[in-house]
């Protein structure tokens, strides 16, 4: 990828090092920014007697802690860092990109669910993350979440954790380990966002960590932040469509959990 530095000592101990060491801090630092803007909006609406709905509430959360929050902090850092928006590699998708888009959303889509059937025949205890319960709730909250899922959660997210998070990593390291770093990372980070168990939480983690992983990898092969964007977004979306045919329709499958 383009942003690998070129000096000489990048990829010394004490390098590696600063960059892991910024890399989780600005994985923490954009939700931390987003629930602070969550807070600061929802707090004068509960005070002037409006009722903070479901749709309300995840609206709110998409627009304030996905956007404001995960993406804003990617931009936040790259006014830091003096880049402009070629630090992420965005450009206009050509033939190559769309080809690994999709064989990357059949790949993230793949591994996520066969990895939960495995972890279902095994029977194995994962978390409820809270959106999925809100929307089991809330089935009106799940046809807001689809299109949401391309027009913020997708964006927003990697932003973040590919378009900064990956990229710091990779001035530092190989592709391979800045790829599995930010996927641990990024898979993390979704522990506070998941019920359950502590060892429930980690076998979601765990979950995540594969899909998360296809978004690097693909990331890092087209050097073109609007293909993970997309797979991501598709990805999301793809869950939280058969999520409502399950709520709307029939019982609600353990797969339909799987998203972030």
């Amino acid at each position: 990828m383009q942003t690998v530095s070129s000096e000489p000592d990048a990829s010394s101990p004490s390098s590696q090092l600063r960059a892991l060491a910024v890399a989780i801090l600005l994985a923490i630092a954009g939700p931390a920014l987003g629930i602070a803007f969550v807070f600061l909006v929802s707090v004068p609406l509960v005070l002037t007697g409006i009722e903070i709905t479901p749709i309300l509430n995840i609206s709110i959360s998409l627009v304030f802690l996905t956007w404001g929050g995960i993406g804003g902090m990617a931009f936040l850092y790259l006014r830091y860092r003096n880049e402009d928006l070629s630090y992420f590699g965005i450009h206009l998708p050509g033939p190559r990109d769309i080809l690994a888009a999709g064989i990357g959303y059949v790949a993230a889509l793949g591994l996520g669910y066969s990895s939960v059937i495995l972890v279902s025949q095994l029977n194995v205890e994962t978390g409820t993350n809270q959106a999925a319960q809100l929307g089991m709730e809330n089935p009106e909250v799940l046809l807001l979440l689809i299109p949401a899922s391309f027009l913020f959660i997708g964006v927003g997210e990697e932003l973040l954790f590919r378009g900064v998070v990956q990229s710091r990593l990779r001035e530092s390291f190989s592709p391979a380990v800045g790829i599995l770093l930010a996927s641990v990372i990024f898979a993390a980070i979704h522990f506070f966002a998941i019920g359950g168990t502590p060892m429930a939480r980690l076998t979601s983690i765990s979950i995540l960590l594969l899909p998360s992983v296809v978004f690097g990898i693909v990331y890092e092969y087209t050097d073109n932040l609007l293909v993970p964007i997309f797979i991501h977004g598709a990805y999301d979306a793809t869950i939280f469509f058969f999520l409502y045919l399950a709520v709307k329709f029939g019982t609600v499958p353990q797969e339909s959990f799987l998203f972030f």
